[in-house]
């Protein structure tokens, strides 16, 4: 290995900031302790801060807060980033496609040829289908949420209910939770003194944050998209759908997921149940599950299911 090679993968190993010693990092870039405390001091001389301990348990830390190093990724890191960021672009995280294609176009730019042509494969032999009407998200709101969540701060913003109610509210934000294509903030109101769940989506402009910290509380059950799931289920909806399906519930509760709930009625046989405030859950879940079913409720979904099939019908 190359004397800028091996500098390379020791930054790459110290911005993981953790702490390694010295013989583990010798060992990985298979050079003697004294050449690695070479390369280290060339890392100072570029502005890199690395802490060093002297002694039989010494090693070395790159230390935070310090200037922005190079983003260092291996093959497979990148190409990951690229997959997730092309996802993004083609609707997934609906209100930020435009921001990740500038990503996206960035990090492949950045990458060497060989990546790109993984990249360029991936991208000329790959079909994809956007699920489409998913709420749009401010991603300032986004971050700003997580940022309260991380720093315990206790934010303030303007919210409109499920039933159009216009309030202000006051929260100690605990925790972002991402179902399908919405985002929550699970949070603990200070004037109603109890936790509530809120879609980040209707939110009314940026959190306003103030600086005053709080002591973080234990949410109901301990865990913050269960506590979302809930919600969700016990809250009336617009449709309340029950499917009997001819597979096993193991396999049904795979695909489904939180979104529903599944009860065995046979080894091959089940029945699923959820509700939703749209039809096109359950649609989805029934083309992925490719399985023969009936639909005991709604009509609505009995008859938009007889909709698309008779659009489908080849014509003779």
């Amino acid at each position: 290995m190359s004397t800028s090679a091996r500098m390379l993968r020791l930054l790459s190993l110290l911005q993981t900031h953790r702490f390694w010693t010295g013989g583990e990092l010798a060992g990985r870039l298979e050079v003697s302790e004294r050449t690695l405390r070479r390369d280290v001091d060339r890392l100072r001389e570029l502005g890199y801060d690395v802490d060093a301990v002297r002694g039989a348990a010494g090693g070395y830390q790159l230390r935070a807060g310090g200037a922005m190093a190079p983003l260092l990724l291996d093959d497979d890191e990148a190409v990951a980033v690229a997959v997730g960021l092309r996802a993004a672009a083609n609707g997934g995280v609906p209100g930020f496609e435009d921001t990740t294609l500038q990503a996206l176009t960035k990090v492949i730019a950045l990458m060497p040829p060989r990546l790109r042509r993984r990249m360029d494969a991936l991208q000329t032999q790959t079909e994809g289908l956007p699920w489409a009407g998913g709420p749009a998200l401010d991603p300032t709101v986004l971050t700003t949420l997580a940022q309260a969540c991380r720093d315990d701060e206790v934010v303030t913003f303007a919210y409109t209910a499920f039933d159009g109610t216009s309030s202000t509210r006051r929260v100690e934000p605990h925790r972002l939770v991402n179902l399908g294509r919405r985002w929550y903030l699970v949070a603990h109101d200070r004037e109603r003194q109890d936790w509530r769940s809120f879609r980040v989506d209707r939110v009314a402009g940026v959190p306003v944050t103030t600086g005053q910290r709080f002591r973080p509380r234990e949410i109901p059950g301990g865990d913050a998209a269960q506590y979302v799931n809930r919600g969700l289920r016990n809250r009336p909806q617009r449709h309340q759908v029950r499917i009997v399906l001819h597979a096993p519930a193991a396999e049904v509760g795979a695909v489904v997921g939180r979104w529903a709930s599944v009860d065995a009625l046979g080894e091959r046989t089940c029945r699923m149940t959820m509700n939703t405030d749209s039809l096109d859950w359950p649609v989805l879940i029934l083309v992925n599950l490719d399985c023969d079913f009936e639909v005991e409720e709604p009509a609505d979904l009995t008859a938009l299911l007889g909709r698309l099939a008779a659009r489908s019908a080849v014509p003779r």
